[in-house]
């Protein structure tokens, strides 16, 4: 009978698409038979209008440049690069901009510290390295990208269709018209760049207007950062990373990966010291930070290192994140010092 009835309702679809060809080489994604059956699916689980669903789907189509972004860099010769990836985002603009942004919301930054335990200066610097305090929060179509990769990306269709059903199902529960919202390329939205399940799960009401509002509320971003990185576990007080120095060859650490395993003692024991006092049993993970035609940089980075990367999962991109904090909170300090 299930068949039946979505046999039925492809039918219906069919005769809802457009009689009339699209000027790009591919057609919309409404006439796709993926997309056909990803909406009569949206329609049983969810309640969602046929009708309206294959309308929108009508209006968007593959974007080339989304499938391009999505892929790893393939240039011949291209290498990864901390100090180059460091420079885009730990670097004189954004720690003035990031110094703006406290001085203008210090009294929500200061709130959402002590509501979940997460500093300021963390949360300012991933708003810093994520959209610039806002001013860069994307100019893709959020429902043609996660469309584009859920069904033109098979590496990770599974979780972009996942991240497409949370799309449409938070923008019906915000009364916001799917086809008006922009975001990344991957189809993060708004000030923090939220996927749309994390928004849906971690995302707090943190003005108090009754709306959760990532786009254009400053007072959400803050609370909804704090709160992310929170329920992934951020240790209150805990340090995130300290530099280290490895004797012999750290291959097999390294191969571990960047989850904390092994304590600081443990580590000690391998060749891996850290240049600060550290607990010796506290758990940390060996980070490497290569440039090429340099001396490698190593850390230990701690738990809450390890929760950094939960928001983006990058060694590079946690490491920026705090040492863009760290610089942040240094310049401000000096600077309320200097003034009393």
């Amino acid at each position: 009978m299930k068949k039946l009835f979505a046999s039925l309702l492809l039918g219906v679809l069919g005769g809802l698409l457009p009689l009339t060809g699209h000027p790009q080489s591919r057609a919309a994604f409404s006439e796709e038979p993926e997309v056909q059956a990803f909406i009569i699916e949206m329609h049983e689980k969810h309640g969602f209008d046929i009708a309206r669903l294959t309308s929108q789907f009508a209006s968007i189509h593959p974007n080339a440049t989304v499938l391009r972004l999505i892929r790893p860099a393939a240039r011949p010769g291209t290498q990864r690069s901390w100090q180059r990836y460091r420079q885009r985002f730990v670097n004189g603009r954004r720690e003035a901009g990031g110094l703006r942004f406290w001085e203008e919301n210090g009294a929500l930054l200061q709130r959402a510290e002590a509501i979940y335990g997460v500093p300021a200066e963390i949360i300012v610097a991933i708003i810093g390295v994520e959209t610039e305090y806002g001013g860069n929060t994307g100019n893709f179509s959020v429902l043609e990208a996660l469309a584009s990769l859920a069904f033109d990306y098979p590496p990770r269709a599974e979780f972009f269709r996942r991240e497409l059903e949370e799309f449409l199902l938070l923008a019906r529960e915000n009364g916001d018209e799917p086809l008006a919202i922009q975001g990344s390329y991957a189809g993060a939205m708004g000030i923090p760049q939220f996927m749309p399940s994390s928004q849906r799960e971690y995302a707090v009401d943190f003005d108090g207007d009754g709306r959760i509002d990532l786009r254009n509320s400053t007072a959400d971003a803050i609370g909804s950062v704090a709160r992310y990185l929170q329920k992934y576990g951020w240790q209150k007080g805990a340090p995130i990373a300290v530099p280290a120095r490895v004797n012999g060859d750290p291959a097999a650490l390294i191969a571990a990966g960047i989850r904390p395993v092994q304590t600081v003692r443990e580590l000690v024991s391998q060749g891996v010291f850290a240049s600060a006092a550290s607990d010796g049993n506290r758990q940390a993970a060996l980070i490497d930070l290569e440039t090429p035609g340099e001396t490698t940089e190593y850390w230990l980075g701690f738990d809450n290192f390890y929760v950094i990367t939960r928001y983006n999962r990058s060694s590079f991109y946690a490491m920026s994140v705090f040492q863009l904090a760290e610089a942040i909170r240094e310049v401000r300090n000096n600077r309320l010092a200097a003034t009393r």
